[in-house]
Formats: structure tokens, C-alpha cells, sequence
């Protein structure tokens, strides 16, 4: 479950036609800038294959990437290998983060705080992170995919894609109960000698509200917490897919 294990494979390919990575470095430039902060290391949490935190590598940043799946990290290490990028890669799930020292900055972008189910964890974390491994003056920037669009947008619908050397369906169940969204995929990914491998992945994740958030990240220290639309300096309307977070 939420392993990415097999998904890794074709993360990127599947990943790149809806996120302009650069784009989203930019705004998380644009977000240091806003709030005056000088960042020189920056730890990017459920960082995958390392789409956030190559582009930033390649702005001059400092940059360690931790993420729960050894297969992504692999993808990523082999990315910046690939680019003389010298980036610290940590096998570690977010919520359990032991750091070397002190960053000016976390990130955790595109749906990674939607995977940690349990609030009191999420809570947790934030406490370790604020007390433990950031800087005094350093600021925390996230996203979500809102209730809005794991409920309504995704909610109990399934979802085809196919290429010449793919095919994966996409079911979701949204239980509203917990505020879970339940999502199975199954893949079909040609291989080099024509054939085609089947692999399935399970993923759940949490639709956490911006109020319950910006109150557990208060709780746990943090001064101030904004709220921005995608990739804006707007406040999130009502219908939003995805808000970002400043904390610090």
C-alpha cells in the first residue's frame, strides 16, 4: 500500500504531463522571496524521484530529498547522478525524519501530506519538525489536494489511460466517513520483448481540511500559516483542487 514500488517505473512519465516542475520551483522561489527568507539548505519531504528537488539543485540551493519508497530514490539518485547534481537522498518515511542537522527550509509538494492518514502523526511531525531540524527563522511550504477535489473531482470514479507502451485504470472510492480516498490502480507496461507486465498499487490518501492543518501547525510552533491557491498569491476559493501552504 502506498508503496510505489512498481509505480516508479512510470511515475515520471505519467506525472509529467500534468506538473510543470520548473514552473512550481519558481513559485517556491517566488514564496522565499515574499517572506524574505534566505535559504541555502532545503530538505524536500516525499521528495520520489526527485522532480522538486533536482530543479532547485539546479537553482543553487542546497538540497536533501527523503522519501519512504527505495525505488523512487533509486530513479532520483540516478537522475542527479545523471546531472553531477550533489544531492543528500534519505530512505525514510516523513513522519519519522532524523536529519544530520538544521534547514532553512522543508518542502513537501505535490499530495504528500495527503498520505499520512493519521492526524496525530501529522502533528507529530510537525512538532519534530519545528523543534528538531529547522532553523529558528525558516519556513515550511506544502500543498494538499483538497477535500473538494478527492471527493467530488476524483470522488467514485474510475480513469483509463493508454498509450503504444501503457495502460492502467484508475478506481476510486471516496469514504466519506474518514475523509479516504481509496484509489487502485492497475497497470500493463510493454516490455522490450513485446509482452506486457501487469502490476497493481493501492493508494490511499487523506482529505485534510486547511482549518484542522493550519491549527495542528500553530499547536506545533509555527508563528504564521498562509493559505494560496495553486501556484497563486490568492486566497484558495471554495472549489479549489490544491492549496499551498506557508509556515514559519
Amino acid at each position: 500500500m502506498n508503496s510505489y514500488t512498481n509505480f516508479a517505473s512510470v511515475y515520471d512519465r505519467l506525472m509529467s504531463a500534468d506538473f510543470d516542475y520548473e514552473k512550481w520551483a519558481d513559485y517556491i522561489e517566488n514564496l522565499f522571496l515574499e517572506y524574505h527568507k534566505d535559504v541555502t539548505l532545503a530538505a524536500d519531504l516525499a521528495c520520489g524521484t526527485g522532480n522538486i528537488t533536482l530543479p532547485l539543485s539546479r537553482r543553487g540551493y542546497d538540497m536533501i530529498g527523503l522519501d519512504s519508497s527505495s525505488d523512487m530514490l533509486d530513479l532520483a539518485r540516478k537522475k542527479a547522478q545523471k546531472e553531477n547534481l550533489d544531492i543528500l537522498f534519505l530512505n525514510q518515511n516523513m513522519t519519522r525524519m532524523d536529519l544530520y542537522g538544521t534547514v532553512d527550509a522543508f518542502l513537501c509538494m505535490i499530495d504528500g501530506m495527503n498520505y499520512v492518514l493519521n492526524p496525530a502523526s501529522l502533528f507529530r511531525m510537525f512538532q519534530r519538525m519545528k523543534r528538531c531540524f529547522l532553523e529558528p527563522d525558516g519556513m515550511f511550504i506544502f500543498d494538499i489536494s483538497t477535500e473538494y477535489k478527492l471527493k467530488e473531482v476524483i470522488g467514485d470514479k474510475t480513469f483509463i489511460y493508454s498509450d503504444n507502451s501503457l495502460f492502467y485504470s484508475w478506481e476510486n472510492r471516496y469514504l466519506e466517513k474518514m475523509r479516504i480516498s481509496d484509489m487502485e490502480l492497475t497497470f500493463f507496461e510493454k516490455q522490450k520483448s513485446g509482452s506486457y507486465r501487469r502490476f497493481s498499487e493501492r493508494h490511499l490518501q487523506r482529505a485534510h481540511r486547511p482549518e484542522e492543518l493550519c491549527r495542528m501547525l500553530k499547536k506545533a510552533g509555527f508563528s504564521k500559516v498562509d493559505c494560496f491557491a495553486e501556484l497563486s498569491f490568492h486566497a484558495p476559493g471554495k472549489d479549489e483542487q490544491r492549496i499551498v501552504f506557508a509556515a514559519r
